[in-house]
């Protein structure tokens, strides 16, 4: 059954607040000159997995999500396995300081260079509210719906 993947900034304007996401593939995955997309499958990448299993062992929500939106790159490289992590970006969070202490060292750099995460801000999501516009993307993308498809 097919899903509905969200950009990240999307979800930052639906729940109104700062939010976190991670990434899982090579830093260089959208490296076009190295081509390495292909060499890179989220479906069966065990640190993800990983990741994805303690979130649910600890209790924390996450969902799939896209990347920043920009015009056309979600749709050009498809999804990368992105994770979007129900928890607010508060150091007096207990959630957030026990996921922090899960994927950086003490010094802050992440225990995987594999597996980073970033902090979305709701006033640069906020830039974008234009693509929450019913039809931006059907018009972005150069398609109207099912009347469009031809049998």
């Amino acid at each position: 059954m097919p899903e509905i993947i969200e950009h990240i900034d999307a979800i930052c304007r639906k729940k109104q607040r700062d939010v976190l996401y991670i990434q899982f593939y090579p830093f260089d995955f959208y490296d076009i000159a190295r081509s390495t997309k292909c060499d890179y499958n989220w479906g069966t990448d065990a640190r993800r997995r990983a990741v994805r299993d303690w979130l649910d062992q600890h209790g924390i929500q996450w969902a799939m999500c896209g990347p920043f939106a920009e015009s056309g790159g979600f749709y050009h490289h498809g999804y990368a396995g992105d994770i979007y992590v129900d928890v607010p970006f508060d150091e007096a969070d207990p959630y957030y300081c026990l996921l922090r202490e899960h994927l950086e060292n003490p010094d802050g750099s992440m225990r995987d260079e594999n597996v980073r995460w970033y902090y979305v801000r709701l006033q640069d999501a906020m830039k974008y509210v234009h693509h929450d516009q019913p039809g931006f993307w059907e018009k972005e993308m150069g398609f109207g719906g099912r009347e469009d498809c031809s049998d």
